[in-house]
């Protein structure tokens, strides 16, 4: 096994069985909002029970290992297609391996061949920068959290939602009604203002990147994750909808250009299963040091 095979096995291996300490936190914290002996308090002794044993025995957080989502910033040399090549056999041998269960299958037949290789599986992100620093970031994102994604053109007149913060805010706020505990909450947003419908849900994926516990440094945004999160704590919702104080564990958003015809708000919905994680590799293909 080559030096990058082996160490994107090794990458999806912690992906798939070890929740990173951010997240682990935001569950803790969540935990202690909880009244003792609610359901939401039971619901979320559950999840930290079956995060403890996935990790002990390393095996998948959830039966439902998701989409395979990597976004690799490289410098401007680096072979894509080997990397491409690498990753694919990776996700076969962790397959093969359990760490992914076989999940991806032919839409037009419904046939699974067992390895999660195939068209768009996995799906491979590259940005190229200045720097010789090789980043490779991985998440597995589950079906029932993508369930409950949305997009929302603005204005919305059902929504009362205009072309401004407001408007988003109310979009947003309405995508967590929606969803009603659906997509295993409590989960986090990750949301997009602007773009168009394609780019605005890979942007809004890519908000999964980021630290559960992090501020946005554009203030006007960070205002507007701090108060979705606050309001949709007050709903009422609660872990897998059973009423509590944890909706959502963090509120994520981005915002890119538009067409002045389009105001595209897209939301995408994570799972408490945040499984999300990153490495650094020597040009070599070597673990190099965790990036979360």
């Amino acid at each position: 096994m080559s030096i990058l095979l082996e160490s994107l096995v090794e990458l999806i291996r912690r992906t798939s069985v070890e929740l990173p300490e951010d997240v682990r936190r935001a569950i803790a914290a969540a935990l202690e909002t909880e009244k003792t002996g609610t359901i939401a308090e039971s619901a979320l002794k559950i999840i930290e029970r079956n995060i403890d044993l996935a990790h002990c025995k390393s095996q998948p957080i959830c039966q439902d290992t998701g989409s395979i989502l990597f976004y690799v910033d490289a410098p401007v040399d680096f072979d894509q297609i080997a990397f491409g090549d690498a990753a694919c056999e990776a996700v076969r041998q962790a397959t093969a391996k359990g760490h992914l269960r076989q999940n991806s299958v032919d839409t037009l037949t419904g046939k699974n061949d067992g390895t999660n290789v195939g068209p768009g599986s996995p799906t491979l992100y590259f940005r190229q920068h200045a720097s010789p620093e090789i980043n490779v970031r991985l998440v597995l994102k589950g079906g029932g959290c993508e369930n409950v994604g949305a997009q929302y053109s603005l204005p919305c007149e059902t929504l009362g939602a205009g072309r401004d913060l407001d408007g988003c805010r109310r979009v947003i706020l309405d995508a967590v009604l929606q969803a009603q505990g659906r997509g295993c909450g409590p989960g986090i947003l990750g949301v997009c203002l602007g773009g168009d419908r394609a780019t605005g849900f890979a942007f809004s994926k890519a908000q999964f990147l980021r630290f559960v516990d992090d501020r946005n440094p554009v203030p006007e945004l960070d205002r507007l994750e701090q108060d979705i999160l606050n309001t949709a704590n007050q709903l009422g919702i609660g872990p897998m909808g059973f009423g509590g104080r944890s909706t959502l564990l963090g509120v994520k958003i981005g915002a890119v250009n538009r067409l002045p015809a389009s105001f595209f708000v897209s939301v995408s919905y994570m799972c408490w299963a945040y499984r999300r994680q990153g490495v650094r590799l020597t040009p070599e293909g070597r673990c190099e040091r965790w990036l979360y």
